[in-house]
């Protein structure tokens, strides 16, 4: 450190003082004072070059809580704990962390009255919640899919939605393959009856490979081109999907479709791969069952709401498919009596697709950049399609 560096240190703790005798009361919570305090800082930082190690950053450490007089720092609730990777990148950017009671709505609405931003993951984010939440400003998504925030709410609080999209897509892509080779030799089946009957288990349950057989996606995001990579290259399979979505070059290993039904004919193995919304809940019914080859299986690592759920288990019971390998359901955590959980034909996981150690982290991490870049002005990438119109509105 240089004379003139440790002279610039001397005089930061004079600067706080000066800005909470003088500058601070001028500044309260709404955004667009806030920013001006982040053009001031950023002139001041000019100044006092030796505070370009933390940059802009310390300038929301000052920022106003209308209820509870001045905060050093912005609140970022976590009903969840997230690993610590994202947990860390909060702490070092200067945000106050809230570690919130629980996921439960009522757990939930004692822990946000004062919060700015929350990151969610298993939790249901109802109007009600919103209602409460003064000073909510984003609510950031622990992965891709946001179906269960009520998007109209945030609306009307203008509060900005983001998700992390692509975090969780190689930890879904490798689950879906897994549910594929299980289904494949009928492992449930096999596990069960081994101990008892090795010879039966070895011989008489049916088995099959992967190769040369037809997968077909429906839905081709991230996770649905992984799924169809590691399937054509991994496993040499055959890859048909159908996404009236999908736009631009595809690998020669995916054949597109515009024959939706053609996927549920032709495919021995159907994997979903489609948000949770008006258009596809309970998308995938008798009607497509009815259309599936006897010897096939269906594959949802998406959402259990674009399932007909009652239909599924007629056409599992009636023997239509071959059978499912299924990370959700209608209903998390799961029903005890739902028959799926007891059919040897059918493979189900509490929604584990996502919660790998490093998805997880890779999505904590997203989430708190999301936050970051909001409270710094910083342009978003993240905000989810039906929100996206706040931001110019914000401008």
């Amino acid at each position: 450190m240089n004379f003139k560096s440790e002279i610039h240190m001397k005089m930061i703790p004079r600067f706080f003082k000066m800005f909470n005798q003088k500058i601070k009361p001028v500044f309260v919570s709404e955004k667009k004072k806030h920013a001006d305090f982040i053009r001031l800082f950023s002139v001041l930082s000019i100044f006092f070059k030796n505070l370009k190690s933390v940059g802009i950053e310390i300038a929301f450490l000052l920022e106003c809580n209308k209820k509870g007089g001045y905060t050093m720092a912005y609140q970022v609730l976590l009903p969840q704990p997230i690993l610590k990777e994202g947990y860390d990148y909060l702490l070092e950017h200067g945000y106050e962390i809230v570690e919130g009671k629980g996921p439960g709505e009522e757990d939930i609405l004692s822990d946000i009255e004062k919060c700015d931003a929350m990151i969610v993951r298993t939790a249901k984010i109802t109007a009600r919640i919103l209602d409460a939440a003064p000073n909510l400003r984003v609510i950031a998504r622990h992965g891709a899919g946001y179906d269960g925030i009520d998007l109209e709410a945030a609306r009307r609080h203008n509060v900005l939605v983001m998700n992390a999209p692509g975090v969780n897509s190689i930890s879904v892509a490798e689950l879906a393959i897994f549910y594929m080779l299980y289904c494949s030799r009928n492992f449930k089946t096999v596990q069960k009856l081994y101990q008892e009957d090795y010879s039966y288990a070895k011989f008489k349950v049916p088995k099959t490979e992967l190769n040369q057989k037809t997968l077909g996606l429906v839905g081709l995001g991230n996770i649905g081109k992984l799924v169809a990579k590691k399937a054509a290259m991994g496993f040499d399979m055959k890859v048909i999907a159908f996404d009236p979505f999908h736009r631009g070059e595809l690998p020669d290993y995916i054949e597109m479709t515009q024959d939706r039904d053609e996927i549920f004919r032709v495919s021995d193995y159907v994997s979903l791969h489609v948000p949770a919304t008006e258009e596809t809940v309970k998308s995938i019914g008798s009607r497509e069952f009815s259309l599936m080859k006897k010897t096939a299986f269906l594959i949802n690592t998406a959402r259990g709401s674009i399932v007909d759920e009652p239909a599924l288990i007629q056409a599992l019971q009636e023997k239509q498919i071959a059978g499912a390998g299924l990370d959700v359901l209608w209903d998390e955590p799961f029903q005890k009596d739902n028959p799926l959980l007891q059919m040897d034909n059918v493979l189900t996981a509490p929604h584990i697709g996502a919660a790998t150690k490093e998805a997880s982290s890779r999505a904590s991490v997203a989430c708190a950049q999301n936050i970051d870049d909001y409270f710094c002005g910083r342009p978003l990438h993240a905000v989810v399609p039906e929100l996206r119109d706040l931001i110019q509105a914000e401008k």
